[in-house]
């Protein structure tokens, strides 16, 4: 739905020359929603100009992108277009190349110059992204370039001196891309254009590469630590750890692959467990934690002890729980708070479900999003969850993709889940029912890898949503889709 004064603004963008000449003449008030037209629409020319002019200390996608009274449209929630995205920065190297002496023939001054240019909060959910959209790949390369070029670029002329600017960005890196954006920080101190991270994500990074990025990176910026397919280890860990401990401020650190198996210690292993969790007790905002595919066996008491304050999200993806890691998290001061909660991976079917449950019991007021992919849940165990799984009166989301569940046991969460208003997503498995000679009790990788009978699955996929229809809950999205649902973030929770 569009506003008139949507429409005329986008009217006014039509013929782009005008419009930049028309700028300085136009209110202050109107440029967030000329921003808005001219990113949504590619009005690359004008969108330049706006970046350059900006009569605010702010310019924040997360505030001028967003659904707002004059556009229902959400730009937040699709994949930036590549032109509107190097508009924006083109117009930014324009700012910068503004001296200071002429600002008074510019239609800002001093006073109300841009400061902050916020470029976070871009959608990127791991889609191959279209040849028009920038990826967050794409994003961190272009702002690089920038940093590199603005510093090669400067002149050492009295007088000349931009305004500077603050470019909160999400930064990806890779081995490939490294030693450009290791370069990139290093130009930014104390240039004009200062580079500041807001989430950090480094895939594949040697251990020293990590090290070195980290103590580039602004203290007073950094939200998020997302380490991913580095297999650091403990050792590795224990070397990494006090550089991401000195970010005070951070509320989310992702940790994959942290090996350190209770069952077989070693006085190295110990040494090095101990002094990660040392360092974990340094953390006063943490709110997330993710520890996908590490070996917790045993020693989730000894992690979760030494936290300042309760988490908000847990991932504990394939970490070989045991009962008593459950019923320690379930007794713990994190269960009450927790709004997200992951244990893929991790077997629920036999000693662990009574622990669970009464996880489930204790999360039960604050839980929004539950995963619980390739759990061994079979129609029994989730049977008799069900009661208290339906207690979680808020719960949003629900993964129970890759468990052997039949169409009987499918009905019956359907049914029982009707109680839960909030729930907007389901994320349920191909039932048994419609395989063909399928072993049991099924082992996850057969559920994945084996054939389906379409025509069966077809018959099912019709029944669940007559039921839907039936009991009201036709918004309610039931599906087997596990690549194209987005996994809530934490921080949009």
């Amino acid at each position: 739905m569009h506003t008139l004064v949507f429409l005329s603004t986008r009217q006014v963008l039509q013929c782009q020359p005008a419009a930049c000449q028309a700028l300085p003449l136009l209110p202050r008030e109107l440029f967030p929603l000329l921003f808005k037209v001219a990113f949504m629409e590619k009005k690359t020319v004008v969108l330049r100009e706006l970046v350059h002019t900006w009569p605010f200390p702010l310019l924040s996608f997360q505030q001028l992108l967003q659904e707002c009274a004059h556009c229902s449209r959400a730009l937040l929630q699709e994949r930036p277009s590549t032109e509107s995205m190097q508009a924006v920065i083109l117009g930014l190297t324009a700012r910068l190349h503004t001296p200071e002496t002429e600002a008074g023939t510019q239609p800002l001054c001093r006073k109300h110059a841009l400061r902050v240019l916020d470029m976070t909060g871009l959608l990127d959910d791991g889609v191959e992204q279209d040849p028009g959209t920038m990826s967050m790949w794409d994003c961190t390369a272009a702002v690089a370039r920038t940093c590199i070029a603005q510093q090669q670029g400067r002149t050492a002329e009295p007088g000349l001196a931009p305004v500077p600017v603050e470019v909160r960005v999400d930064l990806r890196v890779n081995r490939a891309s490294y030693a450009f954006l290791r370069e990139a920080l290093r130009s930014s101190v104390g240039s004009p254009l200062r580079l500041c991270c807001r989430d950090l994500r480094a895939e594949d990074l040697p251990m020293r590469n990590t090290v070195a990025l980290l103590q580039l990176l602004d203290a007073g910026c950094l939200r998020r630590v997302d380490l991913r397919f580095n297999n650091l280890g403990l050792r590795g860990l224990s070397v990494i750890i006090p550089h991401v401990a000195r970010f005070q401020h951070l509320a989310s650190l992702r940790l994959h692959y942290v090996h350190g198996d209770s069952r077989q210690p070693s006085v190295d292993g110990e040494d090095n467990f101990r002094y990660f969790l040392a360092q974990m007790g340094r953390f006063t905002c943490l709110r997330e934690l993710s520890m996908g595919s590490s070996l917790l066996s045993g020693r989730l008491d000894q992690l979760l002890s030494t936290l300042q304050s309760p988490l908000e999200s847990l991932e504990l993806a394939f970490c070989a729980l045991l009962p008593e890691d459950l019923r320690f998290l379930a007794r713990s001061s994190h269960a009450v708070h927790l709004k997200k909660l992951d244990l893929s991976g991790n077997d629920l079917s036999g000693s662990q479900l009574e622990p669970f449950q009464g996880l489930l019991q204790a999360a039960a007021a604050t839980l929004l999003h539950l995963e619980l992919t390739e759990c061994q849940l079979a129609d029994t165990q989730l049977l008799a969850t069900l009661p208290v799984l339906t207690r979680c009166a808020s719960l949003r989301y629900l993964g129970l993709y890759g468990n052997p569940l039949s169409v009987a046991g499918l009905r019956e969460l359907l049914r029982d889940s009707v109680v839960q208003a909030e729930l907007r997503t389901v994320v349920h498995p191909f039932p048994v029912d419609c395989y063909e000679g399928l072993p049991w009790p099924p082992p996850a990788s057969v559920l994945l890898e084996a054939s389906i009978n379409e025509e069966k699955f077809a018959r099912v996929e019709a029944e669940l949503h007559q039921l839907l229809l039936a009991s009201g809950r036709a918004h309610v999205l039931w599906t087997t889709d596990i690549y194209g649902r987005l996994a809530a973030d934490y921080f949009s929770l």
